[in-house]
């Protein structure tokens, strides 16, 4: 007993130890400001740079959610105040949304579901069991190795030869959990679901699905910092780590403001086009494979809305009106369910704001992937990056009844032939 009592109590103060290691964001509260013109936007998002005192959560060009510091409130209601800006409180305690995240108690406790949130070594188990149990379709995908030396692992679904192909990039920000989430159900629903639509889309098309691009950063999120964003590979002459490596890619790299040169910043660029090897591992393999991939999605949170190339300029693709068509299917699919979830869509500069170098935008312009989005997920704010585990299992239904309409809306267009001879 006494030894039974010594082990609890070890456990116990390496717990305390993990938590107390932990950032913290008590009392931390996100506002949504109205704003009205580009200045004030930029205005807004320029507290966020260079300082851990505010954490921009989102930015369009009719409001911004910006995450501060208790210690920084006055600052920023004087700031809004003086310029006559609308805000409100979103979140009232970022603390509290991290505890009630990460503490319920579920029946996923004893098993892979998707009533919790994973850390990387459970979705890697998961994989491994999806492996063993579905040999004949599946196969395991090497995409590269992360700075801090993980390996980016990826599932290959393919239930026959002369399938056009789809791709999946997830959580390539380190805290939009929700989209590995969303990622394992969507794996787990083309190998098992029994609907009809499922198993079309599933046996008719090939599938590359990489659930955590981002493992670095995906780890620190969940021993370290839930807020975390970045890679965490150190910017020579910075004490800042990590880059945006959604702002990475060789495709208009830096160009017309869609990103940062600053090492502090969130989306900063990086220190060259592909300095993060997880960017360079993904960019590299979509690259070998791209005769056999038709479509690309990037899964995002938060906001709800698909965002189409381009995004850093306003100028419209060449097939801007295909890629609204496809679009809109996908959220009139979604609106549809009970949960009357409401998406909308536009090109990634016009919808949201400027990004440079996005893994989106480099599919589309340098390997001629012709329908590409970036697809940013449940919610509007309410909760933002911390979305509740409750609300998992009505987000992936969401997701499939977006994916299905789209693949449809984007084969009767012509977009799903066959690219590869064989």
């Amino acid at each position: 007993m006494k030894t039974l009592i010594a082990v609890f109590g070890f456990l116990a103060i390496l717990v305390a130890l993990a938590s107390a290691s932990k950032v913290r964001y008590d009392n931390f509260k996100v506002f949504k400001i109205k704003t009205q013109n580009l200045e004030q936007r930029q205005m807004i998002e320029n507290l966020a740079e260079n300082t851990e005192s505010f954490n921009l959560w989102h930015s369009d060009d009719k409001e911004v959610h910006i995450m501060v510091n208790p210690q920084k409130l006055i600052h920023l209601q004087n700031l809004t105040r003086s310029y006559q800006l609308p805000f409100e409180v979103m979140v009232s305690n970022v603390q509290s949304l991290i505890d009630a995240e990460q503490s319920s108690k579920t029946t996923d406790d004893l098993s892979f579901g998707w009533t919790r949130y994973y850390p990387l070594s459970a979705i890697e188990e998961f994989l491994d069991e999806i492996l063993a149990e579905h040999p004949e379709v599946t196969s395991g995908i090497d995409i590269g190795t992360s700075y801090e030396g993980r390996k980016i692992r990826g599932i290959k679904i393919s239930y026959k030869e002369e399938n056009p192909g789809l791709f999946i990039e997830s959580n390539i920000h380190a805290r939009e959990w929700i989209t590995s989430a969303t990622a394992t159900w969507f794996i787990n629903q083309l190998l098992t679901s029994t609907d009809a639509d499922v198993r079309y889309l599933a046996e008719n098309y090939d599938w590359y699905i990489v659930p955590v691009l981002n493992v670095d950063g995906f780890v620190y999120t969940h021993e370290t910092n839930r807020m975390w964003r970045k890679t965490r590979q150190p910017v020579e002459g910075s004490a800042c780590i990590g880059a945006d490596p959604n702002r990475n890619s060789d495709s208009h790299w830096m160009e017309n403001g869609g990103a940062s040169a600053d090492p502090c910043s969130e989306t900063f660029a990086g220190s060259h086009p592909f300095s993060e090897p997880e960017v360079k591992a993904i960019t590299d393999y979509i690259a070998s494979i791209k005769d056999r991939i038709n479509i690309m999605l990037a899964f995002h949170s938060y906001s709800q809305v698909l965002l189409s190339p381009y995004g850093h300029t306003s100028e419209p693709a060449d097939n801007h009106d295909d890629l609204m068509a496809v679009a809109k299917a996908y959220s009139d699919a979604v609106k549809q369910l009970p949960y009357g979830t409401v998406y909308t869509y536009g090109t990634s500069a016009t919808a949201m704001y400027a990004t440079s170098g996005s893994t989106r935008d480099y599919v589309y312009n340098e390997l001629g992937i012709r329908i590409s989005y970036t697809i940013e997920m449940r919610d509007t704010g309410r909760f933002g990056f911390i979305l509740p585990p409750v609300q998992i299992l009505p987000h992936c239904e969401d997701t499939l009844a977006g994916i299905l309409a789209l693949v449809d809306k984007a084969k009767e267009l012509g977009y799903l032939e066959l690219k590869y001879s064989v």
